[in-house]
């Protein structure tokens, strides 16, 4: 199941913020950012506030096992 943008606003920042930094996470190969500037960091997470904005970007809740992640919209399960 999707979450809707507009559910996603309604989130405490500091919930929405982790949820993309665990995305941003899976999207780096080793694993960590130790190696990025902390900049670079933070401007990683407002280009995925504005995917998410754009739906370019949306968030899944997985009902079977209870999980929530961000994907891509092209890359949903059907």
């Amino acid at each position: 199941m999707l979450v809707p943008y507009d559910a996603l606003l309604q989130l405490p920042s500091a919930t929405m913020d982790n949820l993309i930094k665990e995305y941003l996470l899976t999207q780096v190969e080793d694993g960590s950012f130790s190696d990025t500037d902390e900049q670079v960091y933070i401007s990683a997470i407002e280009r995925c506030k504005q995917l998410l904005k754009q739906e370019v970007l949306v968030v899944e809740f997985s009902e079977d096992d209870e999980s929530i992640a961000i994907k891509h919209k092209e890359h949903l399960s059907r």
